[in-house]
């Protein structure tokens, strides 16, 4: 029995699952706030805000294909999402601390809570029992 098929791992892997959908409705929400605010208010919408949100729904939907091949035992899949899960949170870290990034403030409160959503993400896949799930190969 692979270790991904464990009641717990396919628990924790369908939570990851569903926190990169929250990742995608959050970031596509964002596009939508974008739209309106296009015609009411075009000062708060820049090409950063439009890129930033589809690139992040987008690689959100990326992420949960990853997931489904994690579940199937990838361990490729499995460490991409944990790296990705770790340095995403860093990069949005400085998108909120920069000064001058070109990010409304409404689009940095959209990454800051993708980033806190990304951060559970790492949490889960970095806990022992999930990480031993996919052991290196020697």
């Amino acid at each position: 029995m692979s270790q991904t098929t464990r009641p717990e791992i396919r628990s924790a892997l369908q939570t990851v699952a569903r926190l990169w959908w929250l990742c995608a409705a959050v970031s596509g929400l964002a596009l939508v706030v974008a739209a309106v605010l296009s015609v009411a208010d075009p000062a708060e919408v820049n090409w950063v805000v439009w890129l930033r949100g589809s690139v992040v729904a987008a690689a959100s939907l990326v992420f949960v294909a990853v997931t489904r091949a994690a579940a199937r035992g990838s361990r490729a899949a499995y460490t991409r999402m944990r790296w990705i899960s770790i340095l995403a949170p860093i990069g949005i870290l400085l998108i909120l601390v920069a000064p001058d990034t070109g990010y409304p403030l409404w689009m940095k409160v959209e990454q800051g809570i993708v980033g806190a959503v990304i951060v559970a993400v790492a949490v889960i896949l970095n806990r022992r029992l999930v990480r031993d799930a996919f052991p290196k190969t020697t």
